[in-house]
């Protein structure tokens, strides 16, 4: 059928992103009658063309009218909507409103090519991993009823132990890993069982705003550090805010700016943290998928006092879909995290873990990170290459790639403008903290497939800033 029959528009001013108006467009045309079922949608590439956006905006669409089983896709037929509709209410198709606040309009929702935290998941053994799950979830159903341990199943936290002694070079017991809803999860229970409330707070600057924004939930004072190519600049914290509780770092690979805490920054910061009795929370978001060399040994494998609290996640390694991740505590804080875990957040779904722990043990997981790490590298190099052609000054920022921005040049501006057209950079200035002077560039994540899609979203992207300034 037609696009033109669908009368399909898109609001570019809208804060509603282009792909959720598209799959709000088609399925009120298919609850309306308009598409019957067995009618055939124009293929995403044609639709893109049609409607001026880019292909990953239009893809996304049909994704989700697919998951929501509203139509189904062959090879032989193309999209089609499906021929037995499940029942739902029209008023269930508008999103709820999205709150007001930056988290939410410049971190969490804006989704498309550039995409910023999110793995390639064309790159993702989908097939595999989703036979484990169903197969874990068979097991555990088959089982005698009873509430899981909140701390994690104990199978994974073994298997995780494994694995940071070779990846990481962390030696811990199982009974220090907690197992818990990705990496805020693992923030929200750290910060209940430190109960730091009104103390001072080391933050990177800049530094990834979620976190930020949970400690001033929780009732702490930021003391925003600079950063520089070694780090954290420990020596800065130490004469503003020596006496600070807690320190929030990421050595492994920073988070915007992607350069690893030299051994004496860290060695610094150990000992400050060790004669002041404060804490570290390392988020060694990244772990090992570092693309430049073998990864550094996480800051907690140096930690002889007891006072890095290890964070990890499967978000990048795996997929944000499964909101998973864990923490490994000092054994003086193991009592402590227990009581929060079981009486405030319980570790995920018991069938998942056992299906990660199943992709850890089988030694798929390691096979992955040695592809994505290929795949990425590959990405990264020829988006430089693409925006250096264009004009712009880029460079490879860990897993993303940083393009510079002339002085001047406002880069929320141009990534709420790119948000309309199907795109998703992440200002730079939006990492650091406010009142503080911020540096202008966009963060472009590799997510994006495939050269040609690459190239493609370049030159919209380039369009786009030259169309502003």
């Amino acid at each position: 059928m037609p696009a033109k029959k669908l009368n399909l528009q898109v609001d570019r001013s809208a804060r509603v992103s282009l792909s959720e108006q598209i799959r709000i467009g088609i399925t009120e045309a298919i609850l309306n009658g308009v598409l019957t079922p067995g009618s055939r949608l124009p293929s995403w590439i044609d639709l893109a063309v049609q409607l001026g956006v880019s292909r990953g905006t239009v893809k996304a669409a049909y994704e989700r009218l697919a998951d929501e089983q509203l139509v189904i896709s062959s090879r032989a037929q193309g999209t089609c909507v499906a021929q037995f509709l499940p029942a739902r209410s029209p008023a269930l198709t508008h999103p709820d409103p999205l709150p007001g606040s930056s988290l939410y309009q410049e971190f969490f929702f804006p989704t498309g090519d550039f995409q910023m935290g999110i793995p390639a998941s064309d790159a993702f053994p989908s097939s595999l991993f989703s036979r484990m799950l169903s197969a874990s979830a068979r097991t555990f159903m088959n089982l005698p009823q009873r509430y899981s341990d909140p701390r994690g199943e104990p199978e994974l936290k073994r298997e995780i132990a494994a694995q940071l002694v070779l990846s990481r070079g962390i030696r811990c017991h199982p009974s220090q890993i907690f197992i818990t809803a990705g990496f805020t999860g693992a923030l929200g229970v750290i910060l209940h069982a430190l109960g730091l409330r009104g103390q001072r707070a080391w933050v990177e600057n800049p530094g990834f705003p979620p976190a930020r924004k949970a400690l001033e939930i929780a009732g702490l004072s930021l003391v925003p550090v600079p950063v520089d190519r070694e780090g954290i600049d420990v020596s800065y914290g130490m004469e503003y805010a020596q006496q600070a509780a807690l320190a929030l770092v990421t050595p492994g690979q920073q988070a915007p700016l992607g350069m690893t805490m030299s051994l004496e920054r860290r060695e610094q910061l150990l000992a400050w943290a060790a004669i002041n009795r404060s804490w570290i929370i390392e988020d060694d978001y990244l772990g090992e998928l570092q693309l430049a060399r073998r990864a550094a040994p996480a800051l907690a494998a140096m930690d002889n006092e007891g006072r890095v609290i290890y964070v990890g996640s499967f978000s990048k390694t795996i997929s944000p879909f499964l909101r998973l991740g864990f923490m490994v505590v000092p054994a003086i804080l193991v009592e402590g995290v227990a009581d929060v875990v079981a009486s405030l957040a319980p570790a995920p779904d018991p069938a998942l873990q056992m299906a990660v722990r199943t992709f850890l043990k089988e030694g798929h997981f390691l096979r992955h990170l040695r592809k994505m790490k290929r795949t990425y590298s590959a990405r990264s190099a020829i988006m430089v290459d693409v925006l250096k052609q264009r004009g712009y000054d880029a460079d490879i920022n860990g897993l993303s790639v940083l393009l510079h921005l002339k002085e001047g040049v406002n880069d929320r501006a141009i990534a709420r403008h790119a948000s309309r057209h199907g795109f998703a950079p992440s200002p730079l200035s939006a990492w650091y903290n406010d009142g503080h002077p911020a540096r202008e560039g966009l963060l472009l994540g590799l997510a994006t497939g495939g050269e040609e899609q690459i190239r493609q979203a370049c030159e919209g992207l380039d369009h786009i800033i030259r169309q502003l300034y």
